[in-house]
């Protein structure tokens, strides 16, 4: 098991089928970063509670609003464009780079927060994907499922 959030999320996103899933889950409104950390906390055995969904929300919310989909929007906004212009290519990647560096940052901010809950409280407790998804992602139970399995084999 990856101790740290980022490691975990890289090992659990690179599985098959979980990328698709994630992105899939990010149309209907989720935030994959705050999924990814759900899984996290039930591989860790960490109890689920309304209060620690709302600490991690507070966390989450601000810096994927201002700083994370911004660079979402331009990144995608210049798809099209940077497959004629190479210029505008490297500088998409540049704006890429940045996005993953920006998620990386807010796995930091989720995991110093969820660091001090007890770990091994619960086994087998499976409420913190659905209670840090959307209304709308809940409903894509094959998604949620898709990504718990994966983190649970990481």
């Amino acid at each position: 098991m990856c101790a740290d959030l980022w490691s975990f999320a890289l090992s659990t996103y690179a599985r098959p089928g979980v990328e698709a899933a994630c992105l899939r889950l990010q149309e209907q409104g989720a935030d994959v970063c705050l999924l990814l950390c759900g899984a996290w906390l039930e591989r860790r055995g960490v109890a689920h509670s309304p209060e620690r969904v709302r600490m991690l929300q507070q966390v989450a919310h601000p810096w994927r609003v201002q700083v994370v989909e911004p660079l979402r929007q331009v990144r995608v906004q210049w798809r099209a464009m940077a497959q004629q212009d190479a210029q505008l290519a490297t500088l998409r990647e540049q704006v890429k780079t940045l996005e993953l560096e920006a998620e990386r940052t807010l796995l930091a901010r989720l995991q110093a927060l969820a660091q001090t809950w007890p770990i091994n409280e619960v086994v087998g407790q499976h409420q913190w994907l659905e209670g840090l998804a959307t209304e709308a992602a809940n409903l894509d139970r094959d998604a949620l499922q898709q990504l718990r399995v994966a983190a649970t084999n990481t």
